[in-house]
């Protein structure tokens, strides 16, 4: 019988002790091989309200492109086509609650479309329907304590103040809605105020076409957004036929917004994107009991 001297014996024993304990390190731990979070999509960074203005309202954990912004990137389609995209409003609001939410993002729109073209005699009826449809989605006394604000501010012809209330009203929404844990409609109150600004950009372009109005429209990075938000929303409604339809064309419509050399826009870019942002409206107004 072979012995084996005892210095090699310690030695073996070593390397097989060390192999082990690599094995033992190189095993990944649970944590390591968890899938990580989907990223939320990550909104345009100039329709995003300030750093100071967020933290007033304390949703820094919430992002989601202000109404107000996007109608300050219209000022450049100024003047804009009011007795053409003029909205008639619902007698009857609507038992849903995204609905209600997508609503109140066209009524927050309406407001700075009538306050943008100094048409102060409907801010009331716009004021009221705010602070209806805000306390059907459970926001009322949030939404109420700008109404008068509203009110006052038109009859004194005060437009700065106009929109301050307008962005405050959106904003405070959103903060009720996010301490419920409701996100999905504060996100939609945004597309709805964003559809909304759209269809008017595009009416506007079409009516007084020029390539310079026409890149103004052409956002993609607002319809990549919107495309992909959609499809985070809770099933219940990212899957009802609409908001199925709505993502669809918004993804062709980002495509469609892509401005190249090769790719200029044209008076029929603009007819399309025009005949686009009519249809989204359509659907997005559809409500789950239509």
């Amino acid at each position: 019988m072979k012995v084996i001297p005892l210095s090699l014996l310690c030695l073996l024993l070593s390397l097989s002790n060390s192999s082990s304990e690599e094995s033992k390190e190189a095993k990944p731990t649970a944590a390591e091989i968890e899938t990580p979070a989907d990223e939320p999509p990550v909104a345009p960074e100039d329709l995003l309200d300030d750093e100071h203005a967020r933290e007033e309202l304390a949703i820094n954990d919430f992002t989601a492109p202000s109404i107000a912004k996007v109608f300050d990137s219209l000022q450049a389609l100024a003047p804009l086509p009011m007795a053409d995209v003029e909205r008639k409003m619902s007698e009857r609001m609507p038992l849903d609650r995204a609905d209600l939410a997508i609503e109140i993002g066209f009524l927050i729109a309406d407001g700075f479309l009538v306050v943008q073209a100094g048409d102060m005699a409907k801010v009331e009826p716009i004021a009221k329907e705010l602070s209806r449809y805000g306390k059907a989605l459970g926001a009322g006394d949030r939404v109420s304590s700008h109404v008068a604000s509203l009110l006052e501010s038109a009859k004194n012809n005060q437009v700065d103040q106009l929109k301050k209330e307008l962005t405050a009203t959106q904003k405070d929404v959103e903060k009720e809605l996010v301490a419920l844990r409701d996100t999905d409609l504060a996100h939609l109150i945004s597309l709805g105020g964003w559809l909304r600004a759209l269809n008017v950009a595009a009416t506007a372009v079409n009516k007084q076409y020029s390539q310079a109005r026409g890149k103004e429209l052409m956002r993609e990075d607002i319809a990549d957004y919107y495309t992909e938000t959609i499809g985070t929303l809770h099933p219940r409604i990212s899957e009802r036929p609409n908001y199925v339809e709505m993502r669809e064309i918004l993804s062709g419509l980002r495509n469609e917004m892509v401005v190249e050399e090769k790719n200029p826009v044209t008076k029929e870019k603009v007819a399309e994107v025009l005949a686009k942002s009519k249809e989204l409206i359509t659907l997005a107004a559809k409500r789950v009991d239509q």
